[in-house]
């Protein structure tokens, strides 16, 4: 177990470095057999800790800088909605609980996670004091649990969310920097009508740490939303946190990419969408050219990908011993002990 203190995110951000926090554990989960999809709510934190705890130093093990708390999607709301709500505070805890004995054990940073609630009604105002006290109840968990390095907060479609959000962390976990992102559906303006240059703006105006965009969008889509925040001047460091797959103008959120019927492939079927190793690494350089400090991968990550992200940004991470070493195939190597007859004959005539 290290036994120096890591150094905190905003220690990190302020000496110029780039921060890794590596997330996706609801699409992770889904595709091993122990989250269901549409519902997403994870369960698994409760029902087998142990292989949390293991995604956890798989993703360290890959490159992340963060253990990220697996509560997102564990608020009341969408605990009422399974028929477990009775589970809320125990599955908050728990989470906590993995995150921070990963983070000790590894030497790296921990934070809590609050996220979309999914009940902002424009013309309902009573979800706001509902937003409140599930925010409230989620952040004193997590500042009961020992606290964490920093909090994210994530994936709102509608700033009003968002900004309660960042009220209640600087109310409920005082002193803890704060990472907040949105989900920026088509077009470039919020679910409650505010545009998104204005929304960034607005959250780093009023005390944000980082801001940004997470989930949604693919990084072909996310980049040049945080380019623009760039040029316009934003004050504090953005975070890029897109989800994995080849979004594109016709379809900038994931949520309506379709497969060759023209059925939505979300979210069952997005295989066919997934970016490939290089082309993350590719999208990693770009970001860390605009100066872009906090990154990480949304729903669809999985551990290579953290690797190829970190990688992309001139680390080794323990991952690395084994990242491909194609000198050694048996065809396509150039290892001068090979069987001469496989790298020529085979490979370049008969393949």
């Amino acid at each position: 177990m290290p036994e120096d203190k890591p150094k905190g995110l905003l220690e990190r951000l302020n000496a110029g470095e780039t921060v890794i926090c590596a997330e996706g554990y609801l699409f992770e989960f889904e595709r091993r057999g122990y989250l269901q999809a549409g519902g997403f709510v994870p369960e698994v934190v409760i029902e087998h800790p142990e292989l949390v705890e293991g995604l956890h130093r798989e993703f360290v093990h890959a490159g992340s800088d963060v253990v990220l708390a697996f509560t997102y999607y564990a608020h009341r709301e969408k605990m009422r909605i399974i028929g477990r709500e009775a589970d809320v505070e125990k599955i908050n805890r728990a989470a906590l609980r993995l995150a921070r004995k990963v983070a000790d054990d590894t030497g790296t940073l921990m934070a809590g996670n609050i996220c979309n609630l999914n009940i902002y009604d424009k013309d309902d105002p009573s979800w706001e004091k509902r937003a409140y006290a599930m925010f409230k109840e989620q952040l004193e968990w997590i500042m009961e649990e020992g606290g964490c390095d920093f909090i994210v907060a994530e994936t709102f479609f509608a700033y009003a969310e968002a900004k309660l959000a960042l009220e209640c962390a600087r109310q409920y976990a005082k002193g803890v920097p704060v990472v907040i992102s949105f989900n920026l559906k088509r077009g470039d303006d919020l679910i409650d009508g505010v545009l998104i240059q204005d929304a960034l703006r607005f959250l780093a105006d009023a005390g944000a740490d980082v801001v940004g965009l997470n989930c949604g969008r693919g990084p072909a889509t996310t980049l040049p939303i945080l380019e623009e925040a760039k040029k316009n001047g934003i004050k504090v460091p953005l975070a890029f946190v897109p989800v994995p797959y080849r979004t594109n103008n016709e379809n900038p959120n994931f949520m309506t990419l379709k497969d060759e019927n023209g059925k939505i492939a979300f979210p069952l079927d997005l295989d066919p969408w997934l970016c490939s190793r290089s082309q993350i690494a590719a999208f990693t350089r770009r970001a860390h050219e605009l100066g872009i400090q906090f990154m990480g991968i949304c729903c669809g990550n999985a551990s290579h990908l953290t690797r190829a992200m970190a990688e992309a940004l001139g680390r080794q991470p323990p991952a690395s011993r084994y990242s491909a070493d194609m000198s050694k195939h048996a065809y396509y190597g150039t290892d001068s002990t090979l069987v001469g007859f496989n790298t020529e004959e085979v490979c370049k005539k008969q393949f």
